[in-house]
């Protein structure tokens, strides 16, 4: 048997125990190891240029397909549907500088490896639901300064 460190006694012995993350926000830590964080600063900011890329490509006439694909691999901020029915899947990057080559440049290899993995687990568990695998693109909306650039068709999934 171990003996309780000043930390377990501190801690209530409940399954859910609430700690500081280390920019302030909290995370829930559960017994069976799988944190959930409260959204902090940055995640909301990142959830506000979400919503304006969203609204932009809503006028753009793009229709909201899911907001936030998860897949272990990798994630997807907005999925959209073209006019033409093809899918579009789309990362937004805000950088308040330009520096290190600003929002866009921003998405290196890794990124566009994640992006294409999340999109093809979320075609393929879609793909159960309906056989036709539509046209798809991969599209970055990037907040440079403020001031919003869409780049269509950004990167292919066979160049990754």
């Amino acid at each position: 048997m171990r003996q309780k460190t000043q930390t377990d006694r501190t801690r209530p012995p409940l399954c859910h125990a609430a700690a500081r993350e280390p920019g302030g926000g909290q995370v829930s830590a559960r017994a069976d190891g799988h944190n959930f964080s409260r959204p902090t600063g940055s995640k909301l900011v990142g959830a506000a240029f979400e919503a304006r890329a969203m609204e932009f490509l809503q006028r753009q006439r793009l229709r909201l397909v899911a907001r936030n694909v998860l897949c272990r691999g990798g994630e997807i901020d907005l999925v959209m549907r073209d006019r033409d029915g093809s899918l579009v899947f789309v990362e937004v990057r805000a950088r308040a500088q330009q520096h290190y080559g600003g929002a866009a440049a921003s998405i290196g290899w890794q990124k566009k490896q994640r992006i294409v993995r999340a999109a093809r687990h979320y075609l393929a568990t879609r793909s159960r639901r309906s056989h036709d695998e539509p046209a798809c693109r991969f599209d970055v909306i990037a907040f440079e300064a403020g001031r919003l650039v869409w780049l269509r068709d950004a990167f292919r999934a066979d160049e990754v």
